[in-house]
């Protein structure tokens, strides 16, 4: 079975990746950095949290959604037993091996940045991303596969029917009020080994999935509406940034999250569903570079903080220093040494390699 190639999803995939690299670069300058485990510059910068501030409410929930998206492709050509193996060589593993190799890596720098004694640590650190994205496919694929067996029932004509309207898609946001009324979290960008960040990245890739599931009618209403979701969300974030706390709050918070993200979803169905080559090498780099971008940002820190540079000079040389650092590892071993492919959420080109050899027999 062929499926359509959603190049604006794989965009905004890469885009949020890029934003997560530069989120955590900026911690590395806020006075509470080390508190949550980053190297702390001496010199901060805390006005250059105030963009991230609008970035946080919604990059993480935007992944978890793009994930049930991507979940939904997936099962379009894989049965249960194919759908679980191709999830578990993808995410598992490298979440298996990220917490055993990876992530312990950062840990290292910290401690010798620190003069502390060098011990090994595994941890999920940001992989636990990974960790509930398994989950999440584990809890919701019987749901999901009896859906698809019943693709043309009523219920996705209400559904279809709800996401043709302007609010329609909107309406989501009532079940992450009750998220965070249930919950009470002490930030809603909290989402770190939190249950608050379980179950909202649990509602974000179940509706994610029924988003695509709806049918075209969902991107057909985000593309119509996208500016006035965009504006509904910056006066929301206005009201936020500006400390209007007896009007803004975590649940007017879920609104402007849900906003931003089908504004953006609007915004690539409309311009960013065409192929490019760029798109092409990101799409397949972005994952591994995932994964191992918090090693190299701390070797960042490590190097470039103790120049005592002015620190916008220095957040600068660590971004450079961190985008430029794992594309080469991705481009030049994780790319290339095929052993290693798997273990980075690449395919595995055994057969590929089988073929040409055979060629030249």
């Amino acid at each position: 079975m062929t499926t359509e190639r959603r190049y604006d999803i794989d965009w905004l995939r890469v885009i949020a990746i890029g934003l997560l690299l530069i989120y955590h670069i900026a911690i590395i300058f806020q006075p509470w950095a080390l508190f949550i485990g980053f190297i702390k510059s001496d010199d901060a910068l805390e006005g250059l949290w105030k963009p991230m501030t609008m970035l946080n409410v919604w990059r993480i929930p935007l992944l978890f959604f793009v994930s049930g998206m991507g979940l939904y492709f997936a099962m379009k050509k894989r049965n249960w037993k194919q759908l679980f193996l191709e999830r578990g060589k993808r995410i598992l593993l490298p979440f298996v091996f990220g917490f055993l190799a990876i992530t312990p890596l950062h840990f290292l720098i910290f401690q010798q940045y620190y003069k502390m004694p060098l011990s090994y640590f595994p941890h999920m650190g940001h992989l636990w991303f990974l960790g509930n994205i398994f989950v999440y496919v584990l809890l919701l694929s019987p749901l999901f596969f009896y859906l698809k067996k019943n693709e043309k029932g009523r219920f996705k004509k209400i559904i279809s029917k709800v996401m043709s309207y302007a609010f329609g898609p909107l309406t989501i946001s009532v079940f992450f009020m009750l998220e965070v009324g249930l919950l009470k979290p002490q930030l809603f960008e909290l989402y770190a080994q939190t249950w608050h960040g379980f179950f909202i990245g649990f509602l974000a890739f179940f509706f994610g999935y029924f988003f695509v599931y709806s049918g075209k009618v969902f991107w057909q209403t985000v593309s119509k509406w996208k500016w006035l979701y965009i504006s509904i969300a910056a006066v929301l974030f206005t009201l936020r940034f500006t400390g209007y706390q007896s009007i803004s709050n975590m649940y007017i918070t879920t609104i402007e999250s849900n906003a931003w993200i089908l504004g953006l979803f609007g915004i690539g169905y409309s311009h960013f569903n065409k192929p490019s080559d760029t798109l092409s090498y990101l799409s397949a780099a972005v994952y591994p570079v995932y994964i191992i971008h918090m090693f190299v940002l701390y070797a960042a820190a490590l190097l470039i903080l103790p120049l005592d540079l002015h620190p916008m000079i220095a957040f600068i040389g660590i971004t450079v220093f961190t985008f430029v650092v794992c594309f080469l590892i991705y481009e030049f071993i994780l790319k290339r040494i095929n052993i290693l492919r798997p273990l980075f959420g690449l395919k595995w080109k055994f057969k590929s390699v089988i073929q040409k050899k055979l060629k030249h027999i």
